[in-house]
């Protein structure tokens, strides 16, 4: 294939990083259309050229803008020259749809020098013979490193942390550390704090950045360092770390594994990840979509949502029962069966209101006794206020529509009786699941969209039956 120079600009004329992204901050299909060109002539040295100025998040755009087989054709091209810390910044189906078509040995090559966290990312994606295969082919100390983390459990502090960190001797002076951070080579790319530690490497303080850099050169790191600091545990949930940065406005803190001694640290970048993909992962599970992605193939799209379709199915077919019930009462009078939907989808919005609300207070730990008494009540009134308010206003639609005033009257106290109910169980079916230490964002949504079904189809077909006799 021939490239037309006109049409896609070689080297020689410039690389504008901002032409990366249209006017929406989207990848610009323009600057698409040349990667691609390049690509499909071969021309190994422009895709460097184009890639290189790039960010790994960038990178990682690109990759998720390409099919499997060109982001493979352009891993490949790049070589050498493909940073592969932007395989974190890519959806996990894509990251192990990519590694699965590239050699072990080009994984231990690109992994090689990144960070430790991002190396982890990468690594724990993989299968566990492929794993200690790429291991085996890297330096014993970044080896050990990374395969001291991967030993911790998944979503755990240890499997986020960086092993690269600064720890000096308490008799240090300010002087004798800069000395030492000056001339040591193998120091963090970036770091916020520096950690005092004992022979053990048992944290003895910390000093930040901020605090050290305005100190004397005699200054002792003992009298300097703040010895009231936050650790966290390497086997911690990392949502349970993230929960320390947002109380003590953390950038930085210390890991330490059972013996608390200092083993990695996190940074504010991985608690943001850390708090991107938890809320990613909730709004998921209350959709009843799992760990699903864009980028996920429409078989394994619908693997992830039969199951709880197949639940719903069950729901709706004991939500039917109950109608049925009342099938003899709906002959009789055909209006019902225009209006019944109206109160069991009001009960439904209703309590997917107070279940998401919930949901996330027990994810903050916000529900203590006092907040959890006072949480419930306010959304008893809540169902309360907001049944009359609504029980008038379909009262009144019901009323001009049919003519009937009695039939107003029946809807508005279905209305009001599924709002409460609504609001009630919005609560406690998510604190009852906590309770049971069953994952509430899972599984609130279908138990109280089965209830206010229920209880609104019940409540309405019921009091019509017994106010106009039509039992």
């Amino acid at each position: 294939m021939s490239i037309d120079s006109e049409t896609v600009p070689g080297p020689e004329a410039g690389i504008d990083p901002n032409a990366l992204r249209d006017a929406e901050d989207r990848i610009s299909p323009l600057w698409l259309e040349r990667l691609r060109a390049y690509l499909d002539a071969g021309r190994g040295d422009d895709v460097a050229a184009v890639m290189e100025p790039l960010h790994a998040a960038d990178v990682g755009d690109v990759l998720e803008s390409f099919d499997a087989e060109e982001r493979l054709a352009l891993v490949r091209m790049l070589g050498d020259r493909f940073d592969y810390s932007a395989l974190t910044e890519v959806d996990e189906s894509v990251r192990v749809e990519l590694m699965d078509e590239l050699s072990n040995a080009d994984i231990a090559r690109g992994v090689t020098g990144l960070d430790s966290d991002d190396a982890v990312a990468i690594l724990e994606d993989l299968e566990q013979e492929d794993r200690d295969e790429v291991l085996s082919q890297l330096p014993t100390f970044e080896r050990l490193s990374l395969k001291r983390s991967l030993d911790f459990p998944e979503e755990s502090a240890g499997r986020r942390m960086q092993t690269d960190f600064i720890a000096i001797p308490p008799f240090w002076t300010v002087g004798q550390t800069i000395d030492y951070l000056r001339s040591e080579p193998d120091l963090p790319d970036e770091f916020y704090q520096i950690y005092v530690v004992d022979a053990s490497y048992q944290v003895l303080g910390t000093i930040p950045l901020d605090k050290f850099l305005r100190a004397a050169r005699a200054t002792s790191i003992e009298t300097l360092m703040n010895t009231n600091f936050v650790l966290v545990d390497a086997n911690e949930d990392q949502e349970e770390a993230a929960r320390d940065f947002e109380r003590y406005d953390l950038v930085e803190v210390g890991v330490v594994d059972e013996s608390r001694r200092l083993v990695g640290v996190l940074t504010i970048d991985d608690i943001v990840d850390v708090i991107h993909e938890e809320a990613d992962e909730d709004i998921k599970l209350l959709a009843g979509v799992g760990d699903e992605d864009i980028s996920d193939t429409t078989i394994d799209t619908v693997r992830s949502r039969v199951p709880w379709l197949v639940v719903n199915l069950f729901t709706a077919v004991a939500v039917s029962y109950v109608i049925g019930l009342f099938d003899g009462t709906i002959e009789q009078m055909v209006a019902l069966a225009v209006l019944m939907p109206i109160v069991a989808s009001m009960g439904g919005n209703a309590g997917t209101q107070t279940m998401t609300v919930t949901v996330r207070a027990l994810a903050m730990r916000e529900l203590d006794g006092r907040r959890l008494r006072r949480l419930i009540t306010r959304e008893m009134v809540v169902g309360l206020a907001n049944g009359v308010i609504f029980a008038v206003l379909i009262g009144l639609v019901t009323w001009l529509r049919f003519g009937n005033l009695e039939l107003g009257g029946v809807i508005g106290l279905a209305m009001v009786i599924n709002l409460i109910v609504a609001g009630t169980a919005g609560i406690l079916i998510p604190l009852a699941l906590d309770k049971l230490k069953a994952d509430p964002a899972i599984a609130s949504a279908v138990f109280v969209t089965t209830i206010t079904d229920t209880v609104g189809f019940f409540a309405f077909l019921g009091i019509a039956g017994l106010w106009f006799g039509l039992f």
